[in-house]
Protein backbone atom coordinates (compact mmCIF):
# COMPACT_ATOMS: atom_id res chain seq x y z
CA UNK A 1 0.00 0.00 0.00
CA UNK A 2 1.20 3.68 -0.92
CA UNK A 3 2.67 5.22 1.80
CA UNK A 4 0.68 8.39 1.60
CA UNK A 5 -2.55 8.77 0.74
CA UNK A 6 -4.06 10.00 -3.07
CA UNK A 7 -7.46 9.49 -4.20
CA UNK A 8 -7.83 7.84 -7.56
CA UNK A 9 -8.89 10.87 -9.33
CA UNK A 10 -6.27 13.26 -7.73
CA UNK A 11 -3.13 12.07 -10.14
CA UNK A 12 -4.71 12.50 -13.41
CA UNK A 13 -6.99 15.47 -12.62
CA UNK A 14 -7.07 18.87 -15.40
CA UNK A 15 -5.91 21.61 -14.42
CA UNK A 16 -8.50 23.27 -11.86
CA UNK A 17 -7.07 26.41 -10.27
CA UNK A 18 -8.33 29.79 -9.61
CA UNK A 19 -7.56 32.87 -8.30
CA UNK A 20 -8.21 34.65 -5.50
CA UNK A 21 -10.39 37.40 -4.64
CA UNK A 22 -8.62 40.51 -4.56
CA UNK A 23 -11.62 43.41 -4.00
CA UNK A 24 -15.27 43.91 -3.14
CA UNK A 25 -17.81 42.46 -5.71
CA UNK A 26 -21.42 42.30 -6.24
CA UNK A 27 -23.69 39.49 -8.30
CA UNK A 28 -27.19 37.77 -8.76
CA UNK A 29 -26.13 35.16 -7.04
CA UNK A 30 -22.79 34.03 -4.27
CA UNK A 31 -22.01 30.40 -3.84
CA UNK A 32 -19.62 29.31 -1.73
CA UNK A 33 -18.16 25.94 -2.35
CA UNK A 34 -16.68 24.75 -5.70
CA UNK A 35 -17.57 21.07 -4.92
CA UNK A 36 -20.19 19.24 -6.95
CA UNK A 37 -23.13 21.16 -5.44
CA UNK A 38 -21.91 24.68 -5.88
CA UNK A 39 -20.85 24.45 -9.30
CA UNK A 40 -23.62 22.65 -10.57
CA UNK A 41 -25.47 25.26 -9.15
CA UNK A 42 -23.74 27.55 -11.09
CA UNK A 43 -23.56 26.34 -13.59
CA UNK A 44 -27.34 25.82 -13.56
CA UNK A 45 -27.81 29.80 -12.73
CA UNK A 46 -25.83 31.37 -15.39
CA UNK A 47 -27.35 28.98 -18.21
CA UNK A 48 -30.39 31.30 -16.98
CA UNK A 49 -28.67 34.25 -17.15
CA UNK A 50 -27.55 34.96 -13.24
CA UNK A 51 -24.41 36.27 -12.65
CA UNK A 52 -22.85 33.60 -10.59
CA UNK A 53 -19.77 34.04 -8.31
CA UNK A 54 -18.39 31.24 -6.89
CA UNK A 55 -16.13 31.27 -3.84
CA UNK A 56 -14.13 28.25 -2.49
CA UNK A 57 -11.26 28.20 0.38
CA UNK A 58 -9.33 25.13 -1.38
CA UNK A 59 -6.39 26.33 -4.50
CA UNK A 60 -8.36 24.65 -6.91
CA UNK A 61 -11.74 24.12 -7.84
CA UNK A 62 -13.32 20.39 -6.81
CA UNK A 63 -10.78 19.98 -3.80
CA UNK A 64 -12.75 19.34 -0.77
CA UNK A 65 -14.82 16.45 -0.55
CA UNK A 66 -15.62 16.40 -4.06
CA UNK A 67 -11.97 15.17 -4.94
CA UNK A 68 -12.27 12.15 -2.19
CA UNK A 69 -15.76 10.78 -3.46
CA UNK A 70 -15.91 6.91 -5.06
CA UNK A 71 -18.31 9.02 -7.40
CA UNK A 72 -21.10 6.64 -7.59
CA UNK A 73 -24.22 7.77 -9.41
CA UNK A 74 -26.96 6.31 -7.59
CA UNK A 75 -30.64 6.69 -7.04
CA UNK A 76 -30.33 3.39 -4.52
CA UNK A 77 -30.80 5.52 -1.11
CA UNK A 78 -27.79 4.41 1.26
CA UNK A 79 -30.00 4.30 4.28
CA UNK A 80 -32.62 1.78 2.16
CA UNK A 81 -35.74 2.08 1.31
CA UNK A 82 -37.23 0.27 4.00
CA UNK A 83 -35.86 2.52 6.62
CA UNK A 84 -36.80 6.01 4.99
CA UNK A 85 -40.52 4.59 4.34
CA UNK A 86 -40.37 3.76 7.88
CA UNK A 87 -39.76 7.07 9.02
CA UNK A 88 -41.01 9.65 6.31
CA UNK A 89 -43.82 7.82 4.71
CA UNK A 90 -44.26 6.06 1.07
CA UNK A 91 -44.54 8.81 -0.60
CA UNK A 92 -41.65 10.79 0.13
CA UNK A 93 -39.39 7.53 -0.27
CA UNK A 94 -40.64 7.24 -3.74
CA UNK A 95 -39.59 10.86 -4.39
CA UNK A 96 -36.24 10.82 -2.72
CA UNK A 97 -35.64 7.22 -5.49
CA UNK A 98 -37.01 9.66 -8.64
CA UNK A 99 -35.16 12.46 -7.00
CA UNK A 100 -31.57 10.89 -7.48
CA UNK A 101 -32.80 9.31 -10.68
CA UNK A 102 -33.42 12.77 -12.11
CA UNK A 103 -30.16 13.61 -10.51
CA UNK A 104 -28.42 11.01 -12.69
CA UNK A 105 -30.53 12.35 -16.09
CA UNK A 106 -29.42 15.70 -15.44
CA UNK A 107 -25.59 14.68 -15.42
CA UNK A 108 -25.97 13.08 -17.85
CA UNK A 109 -28.01 15.62 -19.91
CA UNK A 110 -25.47 18.14 -18.93
CA UNK A 111 -22.46 15.92 -20.26
CA UNK A 112 -23.88 15.36 -23.49
CA UNK A 113 -24.74 18.60 -24.52
CA UNK A 114 -21.85 20.38 -23.36
CA UNK A 115 -19.73 17.41 -24.92
CA UNK A 116 -17.71 16.57 -21.58
CA UNK A 117 -15.54 13.81 -21.58
CA UNK A 118 -15.47 12.38 -18.17
CA UNK A 119 -16.18 8.48 -18.39
CA UNK A 120 -19.31 8.78 -18.06
CA UNK A 121 -21.33 5.14 -18.33
CA UNK A 122 -24.90 4.04 -17.17
CA UNK A 123 -24.30 0.95 -14.83
CA UNK A 124 -26.38 -1.67 -12.60
CA UNK A 125 -26.46 -1.06 -9.30
CA UNK A 126 -26.18 -4.40 -7.10
CA UNK A 127 -27.12 -4.68 -3.08
CA UNK A 128 -25.91 -8.46 -1.64
CA UNK A 129 -26.31 -9.36 1.81
CA UNK A 130 -23.34 -9.51 4.29
CA UNK A 131 -23.16 -11.64 6.96
CA UNK A 132 -26.52 -12.23 8.12
CA UNK A 133 -28.14 -9.88 5.55
CA UNK A 134 -30.78 -11.70 4.10
CA UNK A 135 -33.32 -9.99 6.15
CA UNK A 136 -32.53 -6.35 4.97
CA UNK A 137 -32.80 -7.88 1.63
CA UNK A 138 -36.08 -9.29 2.30
CA UNK A 139 -37.47 -6.17 4.23
CA UNK A 140 -35.68 -3.86 0.58
CA UNK A 141 -37.78 -6.32 -1.68
CA UNK A 142 -41.20 -5.74 0.54
CA UNK A 143 -40.41 -1.79 0.41
CA UNK A 144 -39.03 -1.63 -3.07
CA UNK A 145 -42.61 -3.85 -4.62
CA UNK A 146 -44.67 -1.26 -2.54
CA UNK A 147 -43.15 1.65 -3.94
CA UNK A 148 -43.46 0.29 -7.24
CA UNK A 149 -39.85 0.72 -7.44
CA UNK A 150 -37.45 -0.99 -10.49
CA UNK A 151 -35.68 -3.82 -9.28
CA UNK A 152 -34.72 -7.55 -10.69
CA UNK A 153 -33.85 -10.36 -7.88
CA UNK A 154 -31.12 -12.13 -8.81
CA UNK A 155 -29.09 -15.12 -7.53
CA UNK A 156 -25.80 -13.56 -6.73
CA UNK A 157 -23.88 -10.93 -7.72
CA UNK A 158 -21.65 -11.07 -10.59
CA UNK A 159 -18.50 -12.02 -8.71
CA UNK A 160 -16.46 -15.14 -10.17
CA UNK A 161 -15.14 -15.83 -6.78
CA UNK A 162 -17.66 -15.36 -3.60
CA UNK A 163 -21.30 -16.67 -3.92
CA UNK A 164 -23.32 -13.60 -2.21
CA UNK A 165 -26.49 -15.34 -2.38
CA UNK A 166 -29.57 -13.44 -3.44
CA UNK A 167 -29.68 -9.96 -4.33
CA UNK A 168 -31.31 -7.58 -5.64
CA UNK A 169 -30.95 -5.56 -9.20
CA UNK A 170 -30.55 -1.90 -9.78
CA UNK A 171 -31.13 -0.95 -13.32
CA UNK A 172 -30.54 2.77 -14.45
CA UNK A 173 -27.62 4.08 -11.96
CA UNK A 174 -23.86 5.31 -13.46
CA UNK A 175 -20.73 6.16 -12.68
CA UNK A 176 -18.36 9.29 -14.05
CA UNK A 177 -14.75 10.73 -13.27
CA UNK A 178 -15.79 13.64 -11.07
CA UNK A 179 -13.09 15.79 -11.76
CA UNK A 180 -13.14 15.76 -14.92
CA UNK A 181 -16.78 16.98 -15.31
CA UNK A 182 -16.00 19.15 -12.76
CA UNK A 183 -13.24 21.07 -14.70
CA UNK A 184 -15.19 21.13 -18.01
CA UNK A 185 -18.26 22.82 -15.98
CA UNK A 186 -15.93 25.21 -13.90
CA UNK A 187 -15.02 26.16 -17.59
CA UNK A 188 -18.44 27.02 -19.01
CA UNK A 189 -19.10 28.71 -16.24
CA UNK A 190 -16.30 31.27 -16.75
CA UNK A 191 -17.89 30.98 -20.51
CA UNK A 192 -21.32 32.10 -19.33
CA UNK A 193 -19.68 35.03 -17.57
CA UNK A 194 -19.45 33.50 -13.99
CA UNK A 195 -16.42 34.20 -11.85
CA UNK A 196 -14.22 31.45 -9.62
CA UNK A 197 -12.49 32.53 -6.80
CA UNK A 198 -10.42 29.86 -5.15
CA UNK A 199 -7.78 30.37 -2.15
CA UNK A 200 -10.76 32.38 -0.66
CA UNK A 201 -12.38 31.67 2.32
CA UNK A 202 -15.40 33.08 3.42
CA UNK A 203 -16.33 33.25 7.16
CA UNK A 204 -19.28 34.81 7.69
CA UNK A 205 -22.65 35.47 5.78
CA UNK A 206 -25.41 37.97 6.46
CA UNK A 207 -28.89 36.97 4.73
CA UNK A 208 -30.93 39.58 3.85
CA UNK A 209 -32.00 41.75 0.83
CA UNK A 210 -29.06 41.74 -0.25
CA UNK A 211 -26.58 38.73 1.46
CA UNK A 212 -23.45 39.91 1.90
CA UNK A 213 -20.97 37.45 2.31
CA UNK A 214 -17.41 37.97 4.20
CA UNK A 215 -14.22 36.88 3.31
CA UNK A 216 -11.08 36.30 5.66
CA UNK A 217 -8.99 38.35 3.42
CA UNK A 218 -11.63 41.76 4.18
CA UNK A 219 -13.32 41.65 1.17
CA UNK A 220 -17.32 41.25 0.59
CA UNK A 221 -19.51 39.63 -1.54
CA UNK A 222 -23.06 41.17 -2.01
CA UNK A 223 -25.72 39.23 -4.12
CA UNK A 224 -29.32 38.77 -4.27
CA UNK A 225 -28.99 35.14 -3.26
CA UNK A 226 -26.51 32.87 -1.57
CA UNK A 227 -26.01 29.46 -1.74
CA UNK A 228 -23.76 27.64 1.00
CA UNK A 229 -22.29 24.56 -0.40
CA UNK A 230 -19.61 23.41 1.68
CA UNK A 231 -20.17 20.07 2.30
CA UNK A 232 -21.18 21.05 5.79
CA UNK A 233 -22.61 24.80 6.26
CA UNK A 234 -20.29 26.90 8.31
CA UNK A 235 -22.65 29.72 9.00
CA UNK A 236 -26.41 28.69 7.98
CA UNK A 237 -27.60 28.23 11.69
CA UNK A 238 -26.61 26.79 14.76
CA UNK A 239 -29.88 24.26 14.22
CA UNK A 240 -28.52 22.65 11.19
CA UNK A 241 -25.84 20.68 13.04
CA UNK A 242 -28.12 19.00 15.51
CA UNK A 243 -29.42 17.19 12.28
CA UNK A 244 -26.06 16.25 10.75
CA UNK A 245 -23.69 13.68 11.80
CA UNK A 246 -20.06 13.66 10.83
CA UNK A 247 -18.75 10.00 9.82
CA UNK A 248 -15.13 8.87 7.94
CA UNK A 249 -15.69 6.92 5.09
CA UNK A 250 -12.14 5.07 3.36
CA UNK A 251 -11.44 3.73 0.19
CA UNK A 252 -8.57 2.00 -1.79
CA UNK A 253 -8.06 1.48 -5.57
CA UNK A 254 -6.26 -1.70 -6.75
CA UNK A 255 -5.30 -3.04 -10.45
CA UNK A 256 -7.42 -5.19 -12.04
CA UNK A 257 -7.16 -7.09 -15.27
CA UNK A 258 -9.36 -5.38 -17.40
CA UNK A 259 -12.80 -6.85 -18.23
CA UNK A 260 -12.85 -9.51 -14.98
CA UNK A 261 -14.86 -7.16 -13.09
CA UNK A 262 -18.69 -5.85 -14.33
CA UNK A 263 -19.31 -2.13 -15.13
CA UNK A 264 -20.71 -1.71 -11.87
CA UNK A 265 -21.77 -0.31 -8.66
CA UNK A 266 -21.92 -2.74 -5.81
CA UNK A 267 -23.33 -2.49 -2.40
CA UNK A 268 -23.74 -4.72 0.89
CA UNK A 269 -25.55 -4.88 4.17
CA UNK A 270 -23.33 -5.12 6.45
CA UNK A 271 -22.64 -2.31 8.89
CA UNK A 272 -20.28 -0.82 8.20
CA UNK A 273 -21.30 -1.66 4.63
CA UNK A 274 -18.97 -2.03 1.80
CA UNK A 275 -19.39 -0.32 -1.88
CA UNK A 276 -17.55 -1.39 -5.02
CA UNK A 277 -17.06 0.06 -8.73
CA UNK A 278 -14.70 0.11 -11.74
CA UNK A 279 -12.38 3.04 -12.40
CA UNK A 280 -9.71 3.75 -15.63
CA UNK A 281 -6.34 4.24 -14.05
CA UNK A 282 -2.89 5.54 -15.67
CA UNK A 283 -2.67 2.31 -18.09
CA UNK A 284 -4.60 -0.25 -15.59
CA UNK A 285 -7.99 -0.77 -14.61
CA UNK A 286 -9.04 -0.12 -11.30
CA UNK A 287 -11.50 -1.91 -9.10
CA UNK A 288 -12.71 0.97 -6.13
CA UNK A 289 -13.59 -0.37 -2.87
CA UNK A 290 -14.90 1.50 0.20
CA UNK A 291 -16.34 1.16 3.49
CA UNK A 292 -14.79 0.63 7.48
CA UNK A 293 -17.14 3.93 8.06
CA UNK A 294 -16.77 5.41 11.72
CA UNK A 295 -17.62 8.70 13.43
CA UNK A 296 -15.40 11.74 12.85
CA UNK A 297 -12.49 11.85 15.65
CA UNK A 298 -13.87 8.44 17.48
CA UNK A 299 -11.24 6.01 15.77
CA UNK A 300 -7.31 6.18 15.94
CA UNK A 301 -6.82 2.84 13.27
CA UNK A 302 -6.59 4.51 10.10
CA UNK A 303 -4.51 1.76 8.36
CA UNK A 304 -5.95 -0.95 9.88
CA UNK A 305 -9.57 -0.29 8.15
CA UNK A 306 -7.79 0.46 5.10
CA UNK A 307 -6.19 -3.23 5.06
CA UNK A 308 -9.31 -4.37 6.14
CA UNK A 309 -10.32 -3.26 2.66
CA UNK A 310 -7.97 -4.52 0.87
CA UNK A 311 -8.68 -8.08 2.55
CA UNK A 312 -12.23 -7.90 2.31
CA UNK A 313 -11.29 -7.28 -2.16
CA UNK A 314 -8.98 -9.78 -2.73
CA UNK A 315 -11.39 -12.19 -1.10
CA UNK A 316 -13.63 -11.25 -2.82
CA UNK A 317 -11.99 -10.64 -6.41
CA UNK A 318 -9.01 -12.89 -6.34
CA UNK A 319 -7.72 -11.26 -9.68
CA UNK A 320 -6.26 -7.80 -8.51
CA UNK A 321 -3.06 -7.31 -8.14
CA UNK A 322 -1.32 -4.53 -6.06
CA UNK A 323 -3.28 -1.15 -4.30
CA UNK A 324 -2.22 1.75 -6.13
CA UNK A 325 -4.52 4.69 -3.88
CA UNK A 326 -5.80 4.73 -0.92
CA UNK A 327 -7.78 7.56 0.77
CA UNK A 328 -10.72 8.64 3.11
CA UNK A 329 -13.51 11.21 2.85
CA UNK A 330 -16.01 12.53 4.57
CA UNK A 331 -19.50 12.38 4.62
CA UNK A 332 -22.78 13.89 6.77
CA UNK A 333 -25.58 11.84 7.75
CA UNK A 334 -29.04 13.08 8.90
CA UNK A 335 -31.28 11.28 11.09
CA UNK A 336 -33.96 10.64 8.33
CA UNK A 337 -30.72 9.35 5.55
CA UNK A 338 -31.89 12.32 3.16
CA UNK A 339 -30.52 15.56 2.86
CA UNK A 340 -30.96 19.09 4.12
CA UNK A 341 -31.66 20.78 0.96
CA UNK A 342 -33.35 24.26 0.36
CA UNK A 343 -34.13 27.37 2.32
CA UNK A 344 -31.72 27.91 5.43
CA UNK A 345 -33.81 27.46 8.61
CA UNK A 346 -34.82 30.40 10.93
CA UNK A 347 -35.45 33.78 9.38
CA UNK A 348 -32.80 34.15 6.91
CA UNK A 349 -33.56 35.37 3.95
CA UNK A 350 -32.32 34.29 0.84
CA UNK A 351 -29.75 31.99 1.98
CA UNK A 352 -29.52 28.31 0.55
CA UNK A 353 -28.01 25.36 1.82
CA UNK A 354 -27.17 22.08 0.29
CA UNK A 355 -26.28 19.42 3.09
CA UNK A 356 -26.68 16.27 4.37
CA UNK A 357 -25.16 14.07 2.07
CA UNK A 358 -26.21 10.88 3.87
CA UNK A 359 -23.17 8.92 1.23
CA UNK A 360 -24.93 9.99 -1.85
CA UNK A 361 -22.51 13.30 -2.47
CA UNK A 362 -22.81 13.40 -6.15
CA UNK A 363 -26.42 12.61 -6.80
CA UNK A 364 -27.25 14.48 -3.70
CA UNK A 365 -24.84 17.66 -4.82
CA UNK A 366 -26.67 17.54 -8.40
CA UNK A 367 -30.28 17.28 -7.10
CA UNK A 368 -29.57 20.30 -4.20
CA UNK A 369 -28.04 22.17 -7.56
CA UNK A 370 -31.19 22.03 -9.33
CA UNK A 371 -33.86 22.89 -6.10
CA UNK A 372 -32.22 25.48 -4.75
CA UNK A 373 -31.70 26.58 -8.32
CA UNK A 374 -35.31 26.36 -8.65
CA UNK A 375 -36.21 28.38 -5.95
CA UNK A 376 -33.49 31.23 -6.57
CA UNK A 377 -35.57 31.72 -9.48
CA UNK A 378 -39.03 31.07 -8.70
CA UNK A 379 -39.54 27.99 -9.87
CA UNK A 380 -41.71 24.59 -8.11
CA UNK A 381 -40.07 21.72 -7.28
CA UNK A 382 -41.44 18.59 -6.26
CA UNK A 383 -38.85 17.57 -4.00
CA UNK A 384 -38.52 20.74 -2.18
CA UNK A 385 -40.81 19.22 0.99
CA UNK A 386 -38.99 15.92 1.08
CA UNK A 387 -35.36 18.15 1.20
CA UNK A 388 -36.63 21.11 3.59
CA UNK A 389 -33.74 22.18 6.24
CA UNK A 390 -36.60 23.28 8.50
CA UNK A 391 -38.62 19.80 8.45
CA UNK A 392 -39.24 18.08 11.64
CA UNK A 393 -38.53 14.34 11.88
CA UNK A 394 -40.60 12.77 14.60
CA UNK A 395 -39.91 9.22 13.05
CA UNK A 396 -36.07 9.64 13.38
CA UNK A 397 -36.23 11.20 16.92
CA UNK A 398 -34.56 7.56 18.10
CA UNK A 399 -31.59 8.43 16.06
CA UNK A 400 -31.53 11.94 16.28
CA UNK A 401 -31.25 11.40 20.51
CA UNK A 402 -28.51 8.52 19.67
CA UNK A 403 -26.52 10.61 17.50
CA UNK A 404 -27.23 14.23 20.11
CA UNK A 405 -25.67 11.63 22.69
CA UNK A 406 -22.60 10.68 21.14
CA UNK A 407 -22.42 14.31 20.51
CA UNK A 408 -22.76 15.62 24.30
CA UNK A 409 -19.99 12.83 25.37
CA UNK A 410 -17.31 13.53 23.01
CA UNK A 411 -17.20 16.63 25.08
CA UNK A 412 -16.09 14.51 28.43
CA UNK A 413 -12.74 14.51 26.80
CA UNK A 414 -11.94 17.71 29.12
CA UNK A 415 -11.94 15.74 31.72
CA UNK A 416 -9.79 13.26 30.56
CA UNK A 417 -5.87 13.19 30.83
CA UNK A 418 -2.90 13.49 28.43
CA UNK A 419 -1.96 10.46 25.72
CA UNK A 420 1.27 11.44 26.54
CA UNK A 421 2.94 13.59 29.51
CA UNK A 422 4.97 15.22 27.10
CA UNK A 423 6.31 16.24 23.35
CA UNK A 424 9.27 14.00 24.02
CA UNK A 425 6.74 10.37 23.90
CA UNK A 426 5.69 11.41 20.04
CA UNK A 427 7.91 9.76 17.51
CA UNK A 428 8.45 12.01 14.42
CA UNK A 429 5.30 12.22 11.72
CA UNK A 430 3.17 11.48 14.53
CA UNK A 431 0.75 13.80 17.02
CA UNK A 432 -1.28 13.32 20.57
CA UNK A 433 -2.99 15.34 23.23
CA UNK A 434 -1.18 16.39 26.13
CA UNK A 435 -2.49 17.86 29.11
CA UNK A 436 -1.50 20.81 30.96
CA UNK A 437 -3.24 21.65 33.99
CA UNK A 438 -6.97 22.58 32.94
CA UNK A 439 -6.28 22.94 29.30
CA UNK A 440 -5.39 20.21 26.43
CA UNK A 441 -2.72 20.80 23.76
CA UNK A 442 -2.50 19.37 20.65
CA UNK A 443 1.28 18.68 20.11
CA UNK A 444 2.65 17.64 16.48
CA UNK A 445 6.01 16.32 15.67
CA UNK A 446 7.41 16.31 12.22
CA UNK A 447 9.50 14.09 10.29
CA UNK A 448 13.01 16.08 11.22
CA UNK A 449 11.88 16.32 14.99
CA UNK A 450 10.30 20.10 15.01
CA UNK A 451 7.65 20.40 17.66
CA UNK A 452 4.53 21.94 16.40
CA UNK A 453 1.94 22.58 19.69
CA UNK A 454 -1.42 23.80 19.31
CA UNK A 455 -4.72 24.17 21.46
CA UNK A 456 -6.91 20.93 21.11
CA UNK A 457 -9.84 23.26 20.81
CA UNK A 458 -12.06 22.79 18.06
CA UNK A 459 -12.75 26.92 17.48
CA UNK A 460 -16.25 25.70 16.21
CA UNK A 461 -17.87 24.93 19.31
CA UNK A 462 -15.37 23.71 22.01
CA UNK A 463 -14.97 20.25 21.20
CA UNK A 464 -11.38 18.19 21.77
CA UNK A 465 -9.97 17.44 18.50
CA UNK A 466 -8.35 13.98 18.26
CA UNK A 467 -5.21 12.71 15.86
CA UNK A 468 -6.17 11.18 12.47
CA UNK A 469 -2.39 8.79 11.86
CA UNK A 470 -4.42 8.01 8.41
CA UNK A 471 -4.66 11.27 6.85
CA UNK A 472 -1.68 13.14 9.47
CA UNK A 473 -4.98 15.58 10.61
CA UNK A 474 -6.52 16.95 13.82
CA UNK A 475 -9.96 15.58 13.58
CA UNK A 476 -13.47 17.18 15.46
CA UNK A 477 -15.43 13.90 17.17
CA UNK A 478 -18.38 16.81 17.53
CA UNK A 479 -19.09 18.06 14.45
CA UNK A 480 -16.50 17.22 11.94
CA UNK A 481 -14.27 20.09 11.84
CA UNK A 482 -10.72 18.77 10.14
CA UNK A 483 -7.41 20.37 10.84
CA UNK A 484 -3.93 20.10 9.02
CA UNK A 485 -1.22 18.33 11.36
CA UNK A 486 -0.01 22.23 11.97
CA UNK A 487 -3.74 23.21 13.06
CA UNK A 488 -4.51 24.95 9.51
CA UNK A 489 -8.54 23.98 8.97
CA UNK A 490 -9.28 21.39 6.10
CA UNK A 491 -12.70 20.83 7.00
CA UNK A 492 -15.99 22.81 8.32
CA UNK A 493 -17.97 24.06 9.81
CA UNK A 494 -14.55 25.63 12.18
CA UNK A 495 -13.62 28.56 9.76
CA UNK A 496 -10.57 29.28 12.34
CA UNK A 497 -7.16 27.35 12.41
CA UNK A 498 -6.69 25.81 15.61
CA UNK A 499 -4.89 28.51 18.00
CA UNK A 500 -0.80 28.29 18.04
CA UNK A 501 0.73 27.70 21.43
CA UNK A 502 3.83 30.00 21.29
CA UNK A 503 6.74 28.46 23.55
CA UNK A 504 7.95 30.63 26.03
Amino acid sequence: MPTSTSSVWSLDNPVRTGVPLTGNTRCDVGVIGAGIAGLTAAYLLACEGKSVVVLDAKPAVAGGETEFTTAHLSWVIDDRFARVASIRGDETAELAAKSHLAAIGLIEEIIKRENISCDFRRTDGYLFPGTDGNEIVRDEVLALTRLGLTFERVGHVPFPAVATGPALRFPDNGQFHPLKYLSDIAGLIRKKGGVIHTDTQVVKVESGSPCVAHTRSGHTITADAIVIATNTPFDAGLSLHFKLAAYVTYAIALEVPAGCVSPALFWDTENPYHYVRTAHGTNTELLIVGGEDHKTGQAQDQQERWERLETWARKRFPEVGSVRHHWSGQVFETPDGLGLIGRAPGFRDNLYVITGDSGMGMTHGTLGARLVSDLILGRTNEFAGVYSPSRWMPGALKTLLEENANLAAQYGDWLTGGEVKSATEIPNGHGAIIRHGLSKSAVYKDDKGQVHEMSAVCPHLGGVVQWNPGEKSWDCPCHGSRFSCKGDVQHGPAVEGLKAIEKT
